[in-house]
């Protein structure tokens, strides 16, 4: 037996095991022969201690064979007592470790050959499919000994066993050894072979396994250097300084400080060209969390689960953080350490004291991918960082922070799907043939998917440069890469304009083009594994309608063959395309001249607008030139935005929503809403207007105007039950990622005996799109 690099270990010989007794049988002698079987294994069942805990469960059985890694997954031999061999097959899928996925298990018979012992045997190379699990948060009995002056791993920021630590960013190819990750160029030590050899070790067959004899190198340089246990030390004196740091994490780099120096965070809005979106922070533990926003028993089992996703939470008020942190939104995105450098930035028991609470951003310039190569990060993040604190261990794919709300029935809902997710697989209630899916322009993710499994990739982001573009190929290479799906069809987006919908037709593999609001209903239907027809609201900003108008405000009755639009929001001017985005304003005064409601001066919308630009919009609309149709209920939420003063122009996507959203937060317990179908909203309009110079501030409004949308919802799905008899309703549209409209929407239409299901496992907006895509494209697999 050797180590993933060639090395020979000490247990070159099989381990023979005792014997052992199950349910006070003796189940390696007995009146019937030995049998043994062929078992297997599909799913992920690579980079999890599976092997390990294979032969720990053959040992404890009693019994002999062998277990390998091969490009499908996991192959067993296993001989001994009929009734041990039939426990061990029970067992392998109900006590398989936290981390496995089980997809397939196959047996087929062998004949016995009396051989005794049970080992670990090399993998065995070719084509297949294996899967590479997500990278995981590092596990208590790891942090215990990070944190223990007498463990030789004591500091080490690489520390890891069979339960936690990188796997999706550092493999490179499968089935899953050494060889196929980037720790292939850490030969290991003679102490960490042992222990990588040793059944009873946590670490058997953990590969990342390294220590400070063999494993990458952390060393900070900038205006200091310093290596080793100096590194984090120094980091984090410097953090205490106001210095803003680039550290590099499992999957790419972050930009750090301090989160409670006003002075700091400021500079660093300011390097990074980040406007008024909120940054994330990472707190040391849950009660630092607790402090800075509400948490809840959902959101704390997120917080503190494997993923260790950022935990969109309620803020606290007062606000024990830097007001730059996140200025006008409800929330703060919160996570806790998942790798241990970051428990060395906090410092351990000793240490001297530095901050207690860490912004931590994705390492770039906003709109450009997260950086993951070293010599790219001392450039692109040149300017941005005093210093930078980086290790040596290459990493394969980028992968950013996971982004997750948490509803109030306690039930998750991503707002951003990669670390710690990704590229989990994703059973898919249909059978597909083999499918690539390329997603949107915005938060992008690629989808490949062949029978009933579908593996989304990390989140890539906004297509706009070339640098994103090329980290699309590069994750499309990537999963391509680890899970074996070779495609036979591509699925697009309809949107002719598309760089992702560009790049699947210069493929030149046979394409299948998706309308934009079905991709998302059947990325809901697909996650809850229906196969029926069901009502599907879609809201977001906008998608390509049929009609070449900019959707985002639909009822449709869908399933994966098709859809039928049953009724939708009224169109208005979009004027200006991208202008009327980034500007709230004009969609406010859009919206005022479809409702017949004159621009008068006291509403804030129309002095937000300066006075030429007033002029030149008024003809823009009266002659309907460079305006888009659209019927987005994104864009209503603008428009109302900046209506009633809240946000006029926005630096981000969202941002005009996102403040719309806090306003109505800060209402309180508001009981009635303005009356509002998904026809023309001019009532609803009227009646903000009326609000607005009633002397009605801009929170009842905002409250009036989640209810009045809620309440459209529910007379929207009521006609279309009586006209479909459909009772399932999914809520999809990157509207949904709003949690008070979301909640308001499902209670309302759970009232009504609606099956109400939202998005768990892939978010409602553009990050979900791929996999309805993928659903839709490929369905049924003879076609």
């Amino acid at each position: 037996m050797t180590t993933p690099d060639g090395r020979a270990l000490p247990m070159e010989q099989p381990c023979v095991v005792s014997r052992s007794t199950t349910a006070g049988r003796d189940t390696t002698h007995g009146h019937h022969p030995p049998v043994r079987h062929l078992v297997a294994v599909g799913g992920v069942v690579q980079g999890v201690g599976f092997r390990p805990f294979v032969h720990a469960l053959a040992t404890e059985l009693g019994l002999s064979g062998q277990v390998a890694n091969d490009p499908t997954g996991a192959r067993i031999e296993i001989e001994g007592h009929p009734e041990a061999v039939a426990a061990f097959r029970h067992r392998l899928t109900a006590d398989a470790p936290p981390l496995a996925d089980i997809a397939s298990v196959s047996t087929s018979e062998l004949p016995p050959t009396g051989v005794t012992g049970f080992t670990i045997v090399p993998s065995t190379t070719g084509h297949g499919r294996a899967l590479v699990p997500p990278d995981a948060a590092t596990c208590d009995a790891c942090l215990t000994e990070l944190a223990d002056p007498a463990d030789r791993r004591h500091r080490h920021p690489f520390i890891t066993c069979t339960d936690c630590g990188p796997r999706f960013t550092i493999t490179t190819a499968t089935p899953y050894d050494r060889a196929t990750t980037t720790m292939a160029a850490f030969p290991m030590c003679p102490r960490c072979a042992a222990e990588y050899a040793d059944p009873s070790d946590r670490r058997f067959h953990a590969q990342p396994v390294a220590c400070w004899a063999c494993g990458p190198g952390l060393r900070l340089t900038g205006a200091v250097r310093r290596d080793g246990e100096a590194a984090p030390a120094e980091a984090r004196r410097m953090l205490a300084a106001g210095a803003i740091l680039a550290v590099k994490g499992i999957g790419g780099y972050h930009l750090v400080c301090d989160a409670t120096d006003p002075r700091t965070v400021g500079e660093l809005r300011r390097r990074k060209d980040r406007g008024d979106k909120p940054f994330a922070v990472m707190a040391p533990d849950p009660g630092t969390a607790a402090r800075l926003g509400h948490l809840g028993p959902g959101e704390r089992r997120v917080l503190m689960g494997r993923s260790r996703p950022i935990v969109l939470l309620r803020r606290r008020d007062p606000f024990p953080l830097a007001p730059q942190v996140c200025p006008g939104s409800p929330d703060i995105g919160v996570m806790l350490p998942h790798a241990p450098v970051h428990w060395l930035l906090f410092g351990l028991p000793g240490d001297p004291p530095g901050p207690d609470t860490l912004v931590v951003t994705s390492g770039n310039v906003s709109g450009e991918p997260l950086v993951t190569d070293d010599r790219e990060a001392m450039l692109r993040l040149s300017g941005l960082a005093d210093a930078w604190l980086w290790h040596d261990r290459p990493i394969a794919v980028a992968c950013d922070d996971s982004v997750v709300r948490v509803r109030a029935d306690g039930s998750p809902l991503p707002v951003r799907r990669s670390r710690g997710y990704a590229p989990a697989r994703i059973r898919l209630p249909v059978a597909v043939r083999p499918v690539l899916a390329v997603g949107g322009d915005l938060k992008n993710t690629l989808c490949l998917a062949e029978g009933d499994s579908a593996w989304l990739s990390a989140h890539i982001g906004d297509l706009d440069g070339l640098a994103a573009q090329r980290a699309f190929e590069r994750s499309e290479s990537h999963l391509r890469a680890l899970t074996g799906v070779e495609p036979v069809r591509l699925a697009a987006d309809r949107h002719p304009g598309y760089r992702s919908t560009r790049w699947a037709r210069r493929d030149g593999r046979p394409l299948t083009p998706v309308q934009h609001h079905h991709a998302h209903v059947a990325s809901a239907m697909a996650e809850h594994g229906l196969d029926e027809p069901v009502i599907g609201v879609a809201f977001d900003g906008t998608g390509y309608g049929d009609d070449g108008a900019a959707w985002g405000g639909e009822v449709l009755l869908a399933d994966y063959a098709g859809y039928r639009r049953l009724a939708h929001l009224a169109y208005v001017p979009l004027p200006g395309g991208d202008a009327g985005v980034r500007n709230p304003y004009r969609m406010a005064l859009s919206h005022l001249r479809a409702a017949q409601i004159p621009w008068s001066p006291d509403l804030p919308c129309t002095t937000a607008c300066p006075p030429e630009e007033l002029r030149l919009l008024d003809v823009q609309l009266a002659r309907g030139l460079g305006c888009t149709p659209t019927s987005s209920v994104g864009r209503l939420f603008d428009a109302v935005s900046s209506l009633v003063g809240i946000c006029h122009r926005a630096g981000y996507e969202a941002q005009a929503a996102m403040e719309l959203e806090a306003a109505a937060v800060t209402a309180g317990r508001v009981r009635e809403g303005y009356a509002f179908g998904l026809g023309r909203p001019a009532p609803l309009l009227a009646a903000i207007v009326a609000d607005l110079r009633a002397g009605a501030g801009a929170p009842l409004i905002a409250a009036r105007f989640h209810l009045a949308v809620a309440g459209a919802v529910r007379a929207a799905c009521r006609t279309a039950h009586r006209a479909t008899g459909s009772r399932t309703v999914v809520l999809t549209g990157g509207v949904f990622t709003n949690a008070l409209l979301d909640d308001m929407c499902t209670a309302g239409l759970a009232e009504d005996g609606f099956t109400v299901l939202g998005h768990t496992v892939v978010p409602p907006g553009d990050g979900g799109l791929a996999l309805g895509q993928a659903v839709v494209a490929a369905r049924p697999a003879e076609r």
